[in-house]
């Protein structure tokens, strides 16, 4: 086993944030601007509870996630669902329009719609993208953008 404080094993904490927060804001893009509801069982795969009815550590963590994008202004919500999600959940200005902005060069191809171009050259068609195929690295990097600018 190794050892928890080695640099290999420290981050993975964040790591797991990161890529919670991205999914989270991506899937509330998708919904935007809709009210909705968003459990951490659609962010992460269901875990199952301990033998007290307490959730996993992970789930928890997914769980503070969404606590901490809504305190920071990112995502706004009406009621928690006990430890499972949030009632009436969606971006708030801040955060629509960092995903909204262009962080890649649009570039012009005639094949290609000007509008299209502006579309994927936007933070949230990057983010999707990284999170269907990209590293961990990929998503920490967009994520550490979103939050900067």
């Amino acid at each position: 086993m190794e050892n928890p404080s080695s640099p290999q094993m420290a981050d993975i904490h964040i790591d797991d944030f990161f890529r919670d927060c991205a999914r989270i804001l991506a899937s509330l893009h998708g919904a935007f601007p809709r009210l909705t509801s968003l459990f951490v069982d659609d962010i992460i795969p269901a875990e199952p509870l301990d033998e007290f009815g307490i959730p996993s550590r992970r789930h928890q963590a997914c769980f503070d996630a969404f606590i901490w994008l809504a305190n920071e202004g990112y995502i706004r919500y009406h009621d928690r669902v006990r430890t499972e999600g949030f009632d009436e959940v969606v971006l708030t200005e801040k955060s629509f329009v960092r995903l909204c902005k262009p962080i890649v060069e649009v570039t012009s191809d005639e094949n290609k719609p000007a509008l299209i171009g502006r579309k994927q050259a936007s933070l949230a068609w990057q983010l999707k993208q990284v999170l269907k195929s990209g590293t961990t690295d990929e998503v920490n990097q967009l994520c550490i953008k979103l939050f900067e600018l």
